[in-house]
């Protein structure tokens, strides 16, 4: 699948490095050739918690029986 830029996306994978887990909501702000993609993660204030360069396999589409939900992001992780 073709990611646009702007599009929302699910996190598919977790990424402990920057305390992301399967399932978090981000943003694609970039596309890069042939298959990457920078994703913007932003807590629900709206602050940017994590900028990561992902390949089109770590995310998926924003499916019409998705449920948004909110935890604490742990910085430890």
């Amino acid at each position: 699948m073709r990611f646009k830029e702007l599009q929302t996306v699910v996190l598919d994978r977790d990424v402990p490095e920057h305390g992301l887990r399967k399932g978090d909501l981000g943003a694609v702000v970039q596309v890069y050739e042939p298959d990457g993609l920078e994703v913007e993660f932003v807590s629900a204030s709206g602050r940017t918690e994590a900028l990561v360069t992902l390949k089109e396999r770590d995310v998926r589409a924003v499916a019409e029986s998705d449920i948004v939900a909110v935890r604490r992001l742990n910085r430890s992780a």
